[in-house]
């Protein structure tokens, strides 16, 4: 092989959240306009708590001024600890449950959602040293929490999720009404 060739191939190669996981969307989340959170759902069940390239921390050059996992007084999300094999005391989550709240530096605050039912198992610490990670890599090193969902439900946690297909779709008719005048 030729080294044209050999770099159309390192080109084209997916990457390991194309390889491994499915991408799953959920739309104006609580009713807020462009807040879309991205579900990475991977064969083994668990699934990781994103935000979608649509999601207005990404869009405008935003910058992030703090990540806060302190979702009450009684509740950090921060204190969430699992051990063993069933992963006991990992905090229960419902589908509106908040993970965090993010702050930009134009006061604007964000509220991130699980999206899903099921088990917390970690939240992703390093976006609170380096907030950048979420903005630079959300679907990597930027993910907001992994979460576990009842081995029962693991199959029908997607039905309120939409597919890639689905989100786009929304996406464009949301683009065409705001370029439309009123």
């Amino acid at each position: 092989m030729d080294c044209l060739e050999q770099k159309d191939t390192e080109a084209t190669a997916p990457s390991v959240i194309e390889r491994y996981y499915t991408r799953w969307f959920r739309a104006d989340m609580k009713g807020k306009p462009c807040e879309d959170h991205c579900i990475l759902q991977h064969s083994n069940r668990l699934c990781v708590v994103t935000l979608a390239e649509t999601h207005p921390i990404l869009q405008n050059g935003r910058a992030i001024k703090s990540i806060d996992y302190k979702i009450s007084n009684c509740c950090s999300r921060l204190n969430n600890k699992v051990s063993g094999k069933s992963k006991r005391g990992g905090q229960f989550l419902t589908d509106f449950a908040p993970l965090c709240r993010i702050t930009c530096t134009d006061e604007t605050e964000y509220t991130i959602y699980s999206c899903i039912r099921g088990r917390l198992l970690e939240v992703n610490e390093s976006i609170l040293e380096t907030p950048t990670l979420l903005l630079e890599k959300p679907s990597t090193e930027g993910y907001i929490a992994v979460i576990l969902p009842k081995f029962e439900e693991s199959k029908t946690i997607t039905e309120n999720l939409l597919s890639r297909e689905e989100f786009e779709s929304v996406v464009s008719k949301r683009a065409v009404a705001q370029s439309q005048p009123s």
